[in-house]
């Protein structure tokens, strides 16, 4: 289940000192699940479980985030994060 997924990239991120918000509802449809601030930089994860899809929404913003100079990526795991996190922290 994607919260389940959810809850633990939070834990993982919270336990490394990060800053993070987990989105509910919001202003804008389409802001990927989890919001960090990681060292002073914007970071957001898109969280899909192995058998979901990311929506044509949702692939907009991470592409907004991103050529605003923010991270952002469609995340599957605690360890896709960890991975992300290693290549640019």
């Amino acid at each position: 289940m994607e919260k389940d997924i959810q809850d633990k990239i939070i834990k993982f991120l919270k336990s490394q000192g990060y800053y993070v918000i987990k989105t509910i509802v919001v202003s804008r449809n389409g802001v990927p699940d989890i919001i960090a601030c990681i060292r002073g930089k914007f970071y957001a994860f898109e969280v899909k479980n192995e058998k979901r899809k990311i929506t044509p929404l949702q692939e907009y913003n991470i592409k907004l985030i991103n050529e605003s100079g923010g991270k952002a990526y469609l995340v599957r795991s605690v360890e896709e994060v960890k991975t992300v996190l290693s290549s640019i922290v």
